[in-house]
């Protein structure tokens, strides 16, 4: 798609004269530039990241399969390119097309340093996904109960977590570290 003339991303070079205030683009531009920002997001490019942001990119756009680069990078653990959306002024409430915010996968892939930044961004610990899933549920759930787990589990709790919301299928994230035999994550919740 061809770009209207200074509608081009800078390059790396040009990238530390970017200046602070962010460039109005034509609608394309804009379109091109965010589309560029979400692959970069998707690579774990966090150079071309902060150029993309610089030449006016949206990290709460998104494509079309729902993600945008701050929820991409918050699934996948790309920190730097994660702190560079939130700084940016990524919509930490956003969701995925699963209806879940990047701390929900970001606590089933036991992602703790993600999870850590995710929290301090105040991304809502509580909030449950289309399949009814809290981040606990999907720790517990879809993982194997191991150190990282635990961990994942822990961070929530001490922001605030509620351990007793309920999954479809009535089972609280108690009843389902219970059921899995992750003793050690059962342990923590029962300790809260």
């Amino acid at each position: 798609m061809p770009r209207a003339s200074g509608a081009a991303p800078p390059s790396s070079a040009d990238s530390a004269a970017a200046p602070s205030t962010r460039p109005t683009l034509s609608k394309e531009a804009r379109m091109e530039t965010n589309r560029q920002l979400i692959r970069a997001a998707k690579a774990n490019d966090s150079a071309r990241v902060k150029q993309l942001i610089a030449a006016g990119g949206d990290v709460n756009a998104k494509d079309d399969i729902q993600d945008s680069a701050f929820l991409y990078a918050g699934a996948e653990g790309f920190n730097e390119v994660l702190k560079l959306t939130i700084e940016a002024g990524a919509d930490v409430r956003s969701t995925n097309r699963y209806g879940g915010t990047a701390l929900i996968p970001a606590s089933e892939h036991g992602r703790v340093e993600t999870i850590r930044i995710l929290i301090a961004a105040g991304v809502p610990v509580d909030h449950v996904n289309k399949l009814g899933w809290t981040a606990m549920q999907e720790a517990i759930l879809l993982n194997n109960g191991g150190p990282r787990q635990q961990e994942a589990v822990r961070l929530l709790l001490d922001a605030g977590a509620n351990p007793d919301i309920r999954d479809p299928q009535g089972r609280t994230a108690l009843q389902n570290a219970e059921r899995l035999g992750f003793t050690e994550i059962a342990e923590l919740i029962r300790g809260r």
